[in-house]
């Protein structure tokens, strides 16, 4: 990673994007025990005090949850995919709540959740999140493939995304995504450099949308197919490039 680095400390003006669960930090049983260690906590607060350097923490979990882990830090959040930006320390939404769909769509959540005693949902403004991370591996991909059917089929009506994650399965506003996200973000500067970071489905959109911008580095944690340039094998591997990165001043 020498030549990113380098590539890194020479321009000027400089996004960083990054996720959080599986970037920064390991995937834990429930989403409330993956707290993000004080190094972590150390490494956002010294890339963010950077010259010309803007941090910003993209990640599908609920802003109230994200916000109890990293919300001290003076750095910018995107939660739920996109649908709750923190900017200079205010939560704004982006997207009108899904009372609606989601009326439609919790009793089929329920039904899985009593089912698979071990999987629980996750309800966000914009939609839920369904976790078997506790059931076996084997059980929890039939019956995650299983809910991903249903789903498509009782949300055809609506304007809805599906997410196939790790050991999860989200559905959502479908105006909502990290892709837009970042293109949002994107376009609110003329940054010369653009370093984005992630691991799961859901940061294929940051990558896909960033793919064409030559000034635009992108790497996914982990194996896969990916539009991602890069890859890093696993959080450590990040945690170590960051602290290069912070180390450059």
């Amino acid at each position: 990673m020498k030549y990113k680095i380098e590539q890194y400390k020479s321009e000027k003006n400089k996004l960083v994007l990054l996720d959080y669960d599986g970037t920064l930090v390991d995937y834990a049983v429930t989403p409330d025990a993956a707290k993000p260690s004080a190094q972590v906590l150390k490494l956002l607060s010294g890339l963010n005090s950077k010259p010309q350097t803007r941090l910003v923490v993209v990640t599908g979990r609920r802003y109230q949850d994200i916000d109890k882990f990293i919300g001290h830090l003076p750095i910018d959040i995107v939660a739920e995919h996109g649908g709750m930006h923190k900017e200079k320390g205010v939560w704004k939404k982006q997207q009108l709540d899904a009372e609606l769909w989601k009326k439609q769509i919790l009793p089929v959540l329920n039904r899985f959740v009593q089912s698979c005693p071990k999987s629980f949902i996750e309800e966000k403004h914009f939609g839920f999140a369904w976790h078997y991370r506790k059931l076996g591996s084997k059980a929890g991909h039939m019956h995650s493939r299983e809910l991903i059917r249903i789903l498509e089929v009782t949300s055809s009506f609506y304007n809805v995304k599906i997410l196939d994650g790790n050991k999860v399965v989200e559905i959502m506003a479908g105006e909502i995504g990290k892709g837009k996200a970042v293109r949002d973000l994107a376009g609110q500067n003329n940054y010369e450099y653009i370093l984005s970071i992630g691991d799961d489905k859901t940061d294929e959109e940051m990558f896909e949308y960033l793919l064409p911008n030559v000034n635009a580095d992108t790497i996914k944690v982990g194996d896969g197919r990916t539009f991602a340039k890069y890859k890093l094998d696993n959080v450590s591997d990040v945690i170590s490039l960051l602290k290069q990165l912070t180390l450059l001043y």
